[in-house]
């Protein structure tokens, strides 16, 4: 066993209800702390002193100075898999081009589609581990990660074989997600229809031979694929055995309560949802996913948190880094930036860059700071929790750990 510390406040998050409103008064807060590691898991966390005392003869890692721990944060929803650069496309949005302009010009996703295809699986290897090392400078050590760039069965098999390729060589968690069902690609001999049928009975077969995913996901959205034929074949995935998370309600309303319907583990977007669907997202277990990157990039209003969380609903907050519509992925700026617009509370924030994260990808054994749970946490270089987000993103990371042992960053 080992024991870390002492940190002047460890945030556990412990005690934290999976969904609806949070008030920071409800955080435990544990000062001059340190926390226990047997093995990668998490064995007790508390008064430094007192644990140092009550386990003689272990293994000490002393902090020096004043530092704050948190849980590692959770990345449910990114794009970070791909070939090419879309600056061009930020550009001429902000010039005032429409979506159809810009991809009308060669922007917009089959920009994306075919600089992947082209992009050799060195270079997609390259530039993915690249990003992931982004990212748990960030203090994410669990990242989502899609296919869609594809859009044919040798390209998003290219995909999602780097994606298992890349967990060989980093030691965060990463969780592929097949998004075959992103848009009807251009070069493809049939209506959306046919080539949905195409996914199902040319592309998961050999994702699920693989074992290259367990999740699939669908663009639901006017320009993509419209409700009814998404339900049906989400449906048929459910049957093949996949789970499902969906893109919902970012232009349109209404796909989020197809997400409920079909037990989707999340539906993701949301900047576009009635009241009434709210209620209809509360009710359920399908998490209530934010991805403010995409509202920054696109100049578009963000997801309706605050009403989501009053209602009862599991909320996340993921980045959807992507080299079109969120290519910040700052998760942390772009969370603080949303807690800003939306009144959230730093207890929701946290909790939705973390557990809460955690459980839109079917992950039960992280996100807090308690006996049992993975022993990946962050460790910043303040003395008071409540600077991260504050500070927007731009408070310096002392230390990433992941099963206990810091990474070098």
């Amino acid at each position: 066993m080992k024991l870390i510390g002492p940190f002047k406040q460890i945030v556990t998050l412990s005690n934290l209800s999976l969904r609806g409103k949070l008030s920071d008064e409800q955080l435990e807060i544990i000062v001059d702390g340190g926390i226990l590691i047997d093995q990668n898991k998490i064995q007790e966390v508390g008064n430094f002193a007192d644990l140092k005392s009550e386990n003689q003869s272990i293994e000490i890692e002393k902090i020096e100075g004043e530092q704050i721990l948190l849980p590692a944060f959770v990345d449910s929803h990114t794009h970070i898999c791909f070939g090419g650069n879309r600056a061009n496309d930020f550009a001429m949005r902000n010039a005032g081009k429409t979506y159809l302009e810009i991809a009308e010009s060669g922007g917009g996703i089959w920009s994306s589609v075919q600089h992947t295809r082209l992009a050799s699986e060195d270079e997609l290897l390259k530039t993915l581990l690249e990003r992931i090392n982004i990212l748990i400078s960030l203090g994410i050590t669990t990242i989502e990660i899609k296919s869609g760039y594809g859009l044919d069965v040798e390209n998003e098999l290219k995909m999602l074989r780097i994606i298992k390729k890349a967990q060989l060589e980093t030691q965060a968690t990463l969780i592929s997600t097949c998004l075959s069902a992103h848009l009807k690609p251009r070069d493809f001999n049939g209506d959306n229809q046919e080539y949905l049928n195409y996914v199902l009975t040319e592309i998961l077969p050999k994702v699920k031979e693989e074992n290259l995913s367990k999740r699939v996901d669908i663009f639901i959205e006017k320009s993509a694929f419209q409700p009814e034929e998404s339900k049906e074949f989400l449906l048929k995935t459910k049957d093949l055995g996949f789970e499902i998370t969906v893109h919902a309600d970012q232009f349109t309303a209404g796909s989020s309560r197809i997400a409920v319907e079909v037990g989707a583990k999340s539906a993701d977007h949301l900047e576009a949802t009635i009241d009434e669907d709210i209620e209809f997202l509360a009710l359920s277990n399908t998490v209530a996913t934010a991805l403010p990157g995409a509202s920054l990039g696109l100049g578009e209003k963000f997801t309706p948190a605050r009403k989501l969380l009053d209602a009862g609903a599991i909320l996340a907050i993921a980045s959807d880094w992507n080299p079109g519509s969120a290519p910040m992925g700052n998760l942390i700026t772009q969370a603080s930036i949303l807690a800003t617009y939306e009144k959230l509370t730093t207890a929701e924030v946290l909790a939705g860059m973390t557990f809460r994260s955690a459980y839109a990808l079917g992950l039960n054994d992280r996100g807090k700071l308690d006996k049992g749970f993975k022993a990946d946490f962050v460790a910043y270089k303040t003395d008071n929790f409540q600077n991260v987000l504050y500070n927007q993103g731009s408070l310096k990371i002392q230390n990433v750990y992941i099963d206990g042992h810091k990474i070098k960053l």
